[in-house]
């Protein structure tokens, strides 16, 4: 018998809207390209279990929505991503893996592992080098979008919901201070879960026993939301 049809995505409209236009991509790919974009972060940016993570498939998405333009824009998306790393240790890798790339959009992924390995991050001191690096890139030529983490079971436990929930808003306090995009992860994968009953096992992947990290489907859909949020941020300027 034949496996069913993947689940459509579900992305509430809220979730595609960003605060800020992101004039430094647009005027990149407006002029032809080459647009790129840097996205750093942790497993959830360079990949687990062999599924392909949301950079690969955004700079698809990306480079299909402005196909027809003339002259078509060459957009790369380069992934940073090291896994098990938090604000912090990404910081560190901020002068060669992010400003010497001269990309025009940098994604931050942060939050996961301050709340996942929270006796080796604590949230204050992540929440302090997350507004360091923004201080870092201000003032660049490089739009900012912050993500936040995945609503799964390793970060939505009784013993771990609290500390998520806190960690969530001083990203949003980071994003707010600093003028910059947020892609509220975390929301759409509770909307997800709670909103429309779609069980964890529907979308995170436990190949590994961590129950952290997001599969297939999940990943698909964030990047579909993370798509229409970027070209929404440039509408009326490509």
């Amino acid at each position: 018998m034949a496996d069913p049809p993947p689940r459509p995505c579900d992305v509430p409209r809220q979730f595609t809207l960003f605060q800020h236009p992101l004039p430094n991509l647009a005027k990149q790919i407006a002029g032809s390209g080459p647009a790129r974009i840097v996205a750093i972060g942790s497993s959830s940016t360079e990949g687990t279990g062999g599924i392909v993570p949301y950079p690969y498939r955004l700079e698809m998405a990306l480079r299909k929505r402005f196909r027809d333009r003339v002259p078509r824009p060459m957009i790369d998306v380069l992934n940073r991503g090291k896994g098990g790393e938090e604000a912090g240790p990404e910081l560190k890798r901020f002068d060669t893996d992010v400003i010497a790339e001269g990309p025009s959009l940098v994604i931050w992924q942060v939050g996961t592992n301050a709340v996942f390995r929270n006796n080796d991050f604590k949230i204050e001191d992540t929440a302090e080098k997350i507004a360091a690096g923004l201080s870092q890139l201000h003032g660049r030529p490089m739009d900012v979008v912050l993500m936040d983490s995945q609503y799964a079971p390793a970060v939505t436990g009784d013993d771990k919901i609290d500390l998520a929930e806190r960690m969530m808003a001083l990203i949003a306090e980071a994003a707010d201070k600093a003028g910059v995009n947020l892609f509220r992860r975390f929301e759409l994968m509770r909307h997800w879960r709670v909103d429309l009953d779609i069980a964890f096992d529907d979308m995170t992947w436990n190949g590994d026993g961590l129950n952290l990290h997001q599969n297939d489907w999940s990943t698909v859909c964030v990047t579909q939301a993370l798509d229409g949020a970027i070209a929404g941020a440039m509408k009326g300027i490509v």
